[in-house]
């Protein structure tokens, strides 16, 4: 991928998915006690597991589609972890796996081996999931009694999107 322009535009796509894992370590970082064990319903998943079940989901793309950059996958999908920088670590290690995954298919050339037509659309795949899922953790959060005040999310969050550099 020589072109400049083309090139601005993988780094801005690529700025996007940084963006959204800042967003989710500072929902993390962001928790009230006993945030990581909240669920919005008996029988849903706790935050715990919807993070867990984030870094899972995007490792298992990322084995399917560009195994070049594969990491080691987790044993379990939805796993209870208590510790927050355990998860933060998680995240960010499989942020930078999918990262290299769409960064490096797209400036070799090469399609997705199994699912998307195109390596952006993973990166596009996995924004909406995580979206779906934060959304789930704020209500979980809410419905437990321990909601983060639109004042304290917003800094955090939507700010993070709008922010130029």
């Amino acid at each position: 991928m020589s072109d400049a322009p083309d090139q601005r535009l993988l780094e801005a796509l690529l700025d996007s998915w940084d963006r959204n894992n800042t967003i989710l370590l500072n929902l993390l970082r962001a928790l009230p006690e006993g945030g990581l064990e909240a669920r919005a319903m008996a029988g849903n998943p706790s935050v715990s597991e919807l993070f867990t079940h984030i870094h899972y989901v995007r490792l298992v793309f990322v084995f399917e589609d560009a195994p070049e950059l594969a990491r080691e996958l987790p044993e379990e999908e939805w796993v209870v972890e208590r510790d927050p920088a355990r998860i933060a670590q998680m995240l960010d290690d499989s942020a930078k796996a999918v990262r290299d995954a769409v960064k490096g298919r797209v400036e070799a050339g090469r399609d997705m081996d199994l699912h998307y037509d195109h390596p952006i659309l993973l990166l596009q795949h996995m924004l909406w999931h995580e979206g779906y899922h934060h959304g789930q953790m704020k209500l979980a959060l809410k419905l437990a009694g321990r909601p983060i005040a639109d004042e304290e999310a917003g800094p955090v969050t939507w700010d993070v999107w709008m922010r130029k550099k």
